[in-house]
């Protein structure tokens, strides 16, 4: 059942089209809210903490950002706008995606507690739509829309299952206080005795012949990437002309 007092906060507009100028802004607040949840975790960026660093009073601010829904969906629409799209489409399908992909891998990896957030797809902010428009409009010209939404939706869930990866593992590093070579080893008996036990074929084939394991973050990623752009291939089975286009 729909939420029928429920307003989105794109549809509220930041100034009337009378009255003062507003102090603040929402771009700012937003600003403020991820340089806190960068250097302190999601939980530190409260309406008084952002308050107290922009010189605002923390119930004022609530006339810009009326909940903590709003303000997290002004954050996650402010950290789009880091992924560069800028000359998507370029016309290679390929590098236009792999381009999009390492652009959302990095903004995850400068703002790791954006995989604890969880974001309504339906919020259409700003930066969202534009990321809409050029990352959509790369296989626009080859699929329908519901084949491009599809291969999007197997592009998005392998980048983001491959990062929230590679944020749990630094994390756990981190609290562990050890070094990744010193928090590895630590499994290494363990590992040893399921080897000598003879009882876990595949799992000792892949302790002892998966190359992945002994790559890079950067190095598996691009592996994972190239695997999953072969499959959008096969499914494009792409043409000599795009949809609509033919040689005159």
């Amino acid at each position: 059942m729909a939420d029928g007092g429920y307003v989105n906060i794109w549809m509220r507009p930041e100034q009337t089209a009378r009255g003062p100028k507003p102090a603040y802004s929402r771009a700012r607040i937003a600003e403020s809210a991820v340089r806190i949840a960068d250097a302190e975790g999601l939980e530190a960026a409260t309406m008084r903490r952002i308050a107290a660093e922009i010189g605002a009073g923390a119930m004022s601010l609530y006339r810009y950002v009326p909940s903590r829904d709003d303000l997290i969906v002004l954050m996650a629409d402010r950290l789009m706008g880091e992924i560069d799209v800028e000359g998507l489409p370029s016309g290679d399908w390929r590098a236009d995606l792999t381009r999009y992909a390492n652009e959302v891998r990095a903004m995850w990896l400068r703002h790791p507690w954006i995989v604890t957030v969880h974001r309504s797809p339906h919020s259409y902010g700003p930066n969202q739509l534009l990321l809409i428009e050029r990352v959509m409009g790369v296989l626009d010209a080859y699929v329908s829309v519901d084949e491009n939404l599809g291969l999007m939706a197997i592009l998005n869930g392998y980048v983001e299952g491959a990062v929230r990866d590679e944020v749990s593992r630094a994390g756990e590093v981190r609290r562990s206080g050890l070094s990744e070579s010193e928090w590895l080893a630590r499994a290494y008996p363990y590992v040893l005795q399921l080897l000598e036990s003879g009882k876990y074929p595949i799992f000792s084939k892949i302790a002892m012949e998966a190359g992945q394991m002994r790559l890079s973050r950067d190095d598996q990623f691009r592996y994972g990437l190239e695997r999953v752009l072969d499959c959008i291939a096969a499914a494009l089975q792409v043409p000599a002309h795009p949809r609509g286009r033919r040689d005159p």
